[in-house]
């Protein structure tokens, strides 16, 4: 046994062993393990992510918003570095989670996109009446229904005509006596004539010797019918219309242009458009006129373009949609910043400007003067300098952990903590318009704003036909109020409840999101009002309030394929006014029912 302990590979081996189960004991030891996971603990506690529309959300790592779907954000962070007490500093590691992006402000050539939207129409100076050069009686159309192509020369209908028969025995009786009254004669072929009989068909008659009955009306261009005015068996008159024909080989595309539009637009701009039966494809031409008087009702003027369409692909009445990129010579070399950057409150436009000097991602808010919309950016008239660095992406973002924070914020410009209780974010007790009160905000200027012009945002077409589901739920409810019907009203409530539940906010993001959640929260309110009600007094009341906030999300987001009438009662709501949205522009009022049903006004016509 001596010899073994003493063999040298032996104590070797013996060494390593009993390393090894040190190191074990060492890096496995209870302590440690414990240790780990107190310092995994406490890095995992040292951000607190939240929701900044619905803050009473905590959750110790990011990622959605379980109620609406957005991104969270970091609720604390350290700060390590000198800077603005107004600014927000976020760590690179929140900055990146969040998608916090920047770009440096330059000098553009600004160019406005123009949308259009408009409809393929016939080329008014194609289209040519057929009409009937003889009284009589239709006997038999050779064209029996509108969209036939004709030719020039192709016969149209056959007429029988007494004054057709009489005219021609004068010509025969005539003919036989022509050499010694050629003046009876040739008036006798004029009268012929003056009914659009040609040479050829007088020089029948003569040879026949015989009265036809009947004749052919032949068309006098080439074209598509596009009315017909007459059936088989009716009675007509010199001169009576018997076929509208459009040479539809040259169309126009009539767009609507509103006044806000018509200083970028001028003759000769090149306008591309698509139509929604062929998409994928892209049509051109030039605005060849610009209507000079605005529709008083529409409130548009219209825009013509002309186009060759020998291949019959466009066709009358299919929807089209155009844009004119215009060069806005008077704002050339000015600063332009994306849509993104920018947050809007009432007449305020802000950014959130990278501070200089800093390596971490530190920003403060500042407030900007806008020049005109390119689409999917905007001219910046004052505030910003070229070189400095916005952020682009993640705005909202930014802003919302200002406000948690207690920094300056598109809220609340003023800065500090806005947060009442813990999990909510309540309004600043200076803001204009709010007063505070038995813990409740309540707003004290509802009237001004909801007369502020709402800002159009541009959202999927899969959000405006969901809006237009809640148009369509609401227009029963309107008129079941003008039929005073109780039962019909707590029944079309339910389906306007229902349509609400349905839009999907997710599909929004950015300014669009936060506008939705706000008509979203007041919607929901008025509607419940209503639905929780059994007088129609206090309904009708909240259809006023619900009215008003449903024109506004309909000005901002827009609908598919609507007209929209915003009409308004004098009288109504107890003689101080109120609005409502109508499919018809016949005044049917909703807050007097039939004792009242014509008393208003339309005060404005949105075409979508």
């Amino acid at each position: 046994m001596k010899k073994l302990f003493y063999n040298k590979y032996v104590r070797y081996g013996l060494f390593i062993i009993a390393g090894l189960f040190l190191g074990w004991l060492f890096f496995h030891s209870p302590h440690k393990e414990e240790e780990k996971q107190l310092n995994k603990e406490q890095i995992s506690s040292t951000t607190i992510w939240t929701c900044a529309m619905h803050p009473q959300i905590r959750i110790d790592q990011p990622g959605k918003c379980p109620i609406c779907g957005m991104d969270l954000i970091p609720l604390s962070q350290e700060n390590n570095v000198d800077i603005d007490p107004d600014a927000i500093h976020l760590t690179k590691e929140a900055a990146n989670l969040a998608n916090v992006q920047t770009s440096l402000v330059t000098h553009q050539k600004p160019v406005k996109e123009v949308r259009l939207f408009g409809k393929v129409q016939a080329d008014e100076r194609s289209i040519q009446s057929q009409a009937s050069h003889l009284p009589g009686r239709i006997e038999k159309l050779m064209v029996n229904f509108t969209g036939e192509r004709v030719q020039i020369g192709q016969p149209l209908a056959i007429v029988y005509s007494p004054e057709l028969i009489t005219a021609q025995q004068e010509l025969l009786e005539a003919a036989e006596m022509k050499q010694s009254q050629p003046e009876i004669y040739d008036a006798a072929k004029d009268k012929l004539r003056q009914w659009k009989l040609t040479d050829n068909q007088i020089a029948d008659i003569e040879s026949l010797g015989k009265v036809k009955d009947n004749f052919e009306i032949v068309s006098n261009t080439n074209g598509t019918i596009i009315a017909r005015r007459v059936n088989n068996g009716d009675h007509v008159d010199q001169g009576t219309v018997l076929f509208d024909i459009a040479d539809l080989s040259h169309i126009w595309i009539m767009f609507d242009a509103y006044e806000s539009d018509l200083p970028f637009l001028n003759t000769g701009d090149r306008l591309t458009f698509t139509v929604q039966a062929l998409p994928g494809i892209n049509f051109t031409g030039n605005i060849i006129f610009i209507d000079p008087v605005i529709d008083p009702v529409t409130r548009v003027a219209k825009i013509r373009i002309e186009i060759n369409n020998e291949s019959g692909r466009l066709k009358p009445e299919m929807f089209a949609t155009g844009i004119v990129k215009a060069e806005l010579n008077q704002y050339r070399d000015k600063l332009v910043i994306p849509r993104s950057a920018i947050l809007w409150t009432g007449t305020r436009s802000l950014v959130y400007v990278k501070q200089p000097e800093t390596d971490e991602p530190v920003f403060k808010m500042r407030e900007i003067e806008l020049g005109p919309s390119l689409g999917e950016s905007y001219v910046v008239v004052n505030g910003l300098n070229e070189g400095e660095e916005i952020v682009t992406q993640g705005t909202f973002s930014v802003d919302a952990a200002a406000q948690l924070e207690g920094k300056p914020s598109m809220m609340n410009p003023q800065g500090g903590k806005t947060s009442s209780m813990p999990g909510m974010i309540m309004p600043a007790t200076d803001m204009p318009g709010y007063t505070k009160g038995n813990g409740d905000i309540k707003n004290d200027n509802a009237g001004q704003i909801a007369s502020e012009k709402p800002i159009k945002i541009d959202v999927t077409m899969d959000f405006i036909m969901q809006l237009n589901t809640v148009f369509d739920q609401y227009i029963v409810l309107k008129n079941a109020f003008v039929e005073s019907d109780v039962k019909k009203a707590r029944q079309a409530v339910q389906q306007l409840q229902q349509a609400l539940s349905k839009v999907d906010m997710k599909l929004l993001s950015g300014d669009a999101h936060i506008k939705w959640m706000e008509f979203s929260d007041n919607l929901n309110k008025e509607v419940s009002t209503i639905a929780s009600s059994g007088t129609l007094d206090v309904q009708r009341t909240a259809f006023s309030g619900l009215s008003d906030q449903l024109y506004k999300a309909i000005k901002t987001f827009g609908l598919m394929s609507k007209t929209v009438y915003y009409q308004f009662c004098q009288m109504a709501n107890n003689n101080n006014g109120a609005y409502w949205l109508s499919e018809t522009q016949e005044i049917r009022n909703p807050y007097y029912g039939k004792k009242m049903i014509d008393c208003g006004e339309t005060i404005e016509t949105m075409n979508y």
